[in-house]
């Protein structure tokens, strides 16, 4: 790879640890029954076409794919609300007092959170992510990231989060598997009230019971008449909102630039590690962090002390034109202000300009419009069973055509596979079976990422080709650095992703990339390297505090860190000029 981040060399004689066995069990377990619980569900399939043959295509009944929950009569709870309202916390309660059970939620983070507290309570809980397995003697239950979850065990109590996602474009079909198929004696589901009648609608067909139940906001959330005016009326405690990375760091350089603040950053392209230290840092009243500039990477997954959010813009860019945000959108912002329990009791809201205000308060006095479709996607088997019947197509054409013919009820709509269908324009051209191209077509890439491209294109072309893929074998020589400007820090934050791809994939061809702990521990190395820029970021424009920058300290943080087992060789080198603004 020809970036600039990727030049350090691995040693022939670096150490790897011993595996996890628990660890790497659970996961097998899953990959086994996730491809194993389609193939039942195919027996199950909506109707038999004249010939007699199944008609791959008719995905109008979906519950029947999962033959475990159908044979339960489910008890589910429905907890909806606005943010802050409690909801998610009384479902956590029922888990935490069942006999086994599983939380699935949409990020990372909140698994992670959910784990933590699970055990901290003295419930012994499993996490799974799609690049992280940490396995607990004893544990009956598990947090997972939703794609995880598994439809062919049976629990006492399962929690689905921000089941609204089910609307999601690109990631509701996995909502919607969790919804149907999870085996749980007491399925909660916990999101928006706009999600209540599709929910309803699609669970007539299971024989469960739904209950709905309604929560209100713990703490008051105050829309202001006035907009934010000059940057000398930022407060402790503020968290500007913007859309676009550029936009962060201008914010943030503007102010900083007063003299008066320091300014922590979240956005979804930071590693949910450094998103979280810097959510840390914001929270802690010690530190002299004290604003957050902000996408809408804080809707959901981080607990934030804030007090008011100001809205910079209204508009996004979505990847394909900029837009006005919509409603559910700007009150799952604005309800991020005044958390329940925090320092700051009571929230507000507003915006930079004048003109966006009467969008702010309409959006807020209005209810969600209702979600109309859930998410829906074929399974590997149905697209293994449609290729034999088009042996010489590509993935890239059975994919496309499947999707074309695919059949549905009023209350689904297909998922947008358009950055599968760029990864199959990939594999197609390499030498691999269906199963392996149709892995590295769900595998977490951003194809828009030339970086993060190039990466899966090397791992599909060394795997084609060698059967096993070596980090050395892509990584030329070098010294990893501190990044100096916000093009290297995009770069840096571009390998992160190629290393979180490596890890995903190991856990799905582990004897083929066997070099995840170094993997794993290059992504931690990333992380303190972005957050040390993030740090010297504000820290030099305000030459404020005792803080001083050197390389020891970070040698001693990496050190610290137990990272230096896997990197003996790699001297962190820092430059005492400027940051770039």
């Amino acid at each position: 790879m020809s970036c600039s981040f990727l030049r350090w060399r691995l040693s022939s004689t670096t150490p790897r640890k011993l595996r996890d066995s628990m660890s790497c069990s659970i996961f097998l377990k899953l990959d086994f029954q996730l491809r194993l619980h389609a193939f039942s569900g195919l027996r199950c399939l909506s109707s038999f076409q004249s010939s007699g043959k199944f008609d791959l295509t008719d995905l109008t009944r979906p519950h029947t794919w999962y033959p475990l929950a159908r044979r339960k009569k489910r008890n589910i709870f429905l907890h909806v609300g606005p943010t802050n309202s409690g909801k998610t916390h009384n479902a956590l309660k029922s888990l935490e007092s069942s006999s086994s059970g599983v939380y699935c939620g949409p990020l990372r983070l909140l698994a992670w959170e959910v784990a933590q507290r699970l055990n901290k309570a003295n419930v012994p809980c499993n996490l799974i992510t799609g690049q992280e397995r940490e396995a607990i003697d004893g544990a009956r239950h598990s947090s997972v990231t939703v794609e995880m979850a598994d439809v062919t065990s049976e629990y006492q109590c399962a929690v689905v989060d921000e089941i609204q996602m089910v609307g999601c474009r690109t990631r509701g079909f996995s909502f919607t598997r969790a919804l149907l198929g999870i085996s749980a004696d007491e399925l909660h589901l916990c999101g928006d009230p706009a999600a209540v009648p599709l929910v309803q609608r699609i669970i007539e067909v299971t024989g469960d019971v739904i209950k709905v139940q309604y929560y209100e906001r713990l703490s008051p959330l105050t829309p202001l008449k006035f907009p934010l005016g000059s940057f000398s009326n930022i407060r402790n405690g503020d968290c500007i909102v913007t859309f676009s990375r550029r936009e962060i760091y201008k914010l943030k350089k503007k102010v900083e630039s007063g003299g008066k603040h320091l300014c922590s950053v979240v956005y979804g392209s930071l590693p949910p590690e450094t998103r979280t230290k810097q959510a840390k840092m914001f929270n802690d009243e010690s530190s002299e962090f004290d604003i957050l500039v902000a996408s809408d990477a804080i809707g959901m997954g981080l607990n934030l002390n804030i007090s008011r959010i100001i809205f910079s813009t209204l508009k996004k860019f979505d990847g394909t034109y900029t837009r006005e945000l919509t409603v559910p959108e700007i009150k799952q912002i604005a309800g991020r202000a005044g958390r329940y329990g925090s320092k700051f009791s009571s929230g507000e809201v507003t915006c930079i300009d004048a003109e966006d205000l009467p969008l702010l308060h309409s959006s807020l006095k209005s209810s969600s419009p209702l979600l109309e479709r859930a998410g829906l996607f074929p399974t590997f088997d149905l697209l293994s069973l449609y290729s034999r019947l088009h042996s010489r197509m590509g993935f890239h054409g059975i994919l496309e055509q499947f999707l074309e013919k695919a059949k549905l009820s009023p209350d689904y709509f297909i998922a947008d596979c358009e950055e599968m269908l760029k990864v199959a324009a990939v594999v197609d051209e390499l030498p691999l079976g269906l199963y392996d191209k149709y892995l590295f077509c769900i595998s977490p890439v951003d194809m828009n990422d030339d970086i993060a491209a190039q990466g899966l294109t090397q791992f599909a072309g060394h795997y084609a080709k060698k059967g096993v893929v070596r980090l050395r074998e892509l990584f030329t020589p070098g010294t990893l650095k501190v990044p100096t400007s916000h093009n290297a820090l995009k770069e840096l934050e571009s390998v992160h992703k190629v290393l979180d791809l490596y890890v995903w994939l190991s856990f799905r061809m582990e004897d083929s990339f066997p070099d995840r702990d170094v993997a794993s521990s290059q992504k931690a190395i990333c992380s303190l390297l972005i957050e040390e820029f993030l740090e010297r970021l504000g820290w030099q424009r305000q030459a404020k505090g005792n803080y001083q920058h050197n390389s020891l300290l970070l040698q001693q943080r990496i050190q610290s860190s137990m990272l230096h087992k896997y990197f003996p060789q790699i001297k962190v080198e820092s430059t005492q000029g400027s940051v770039e603004g």
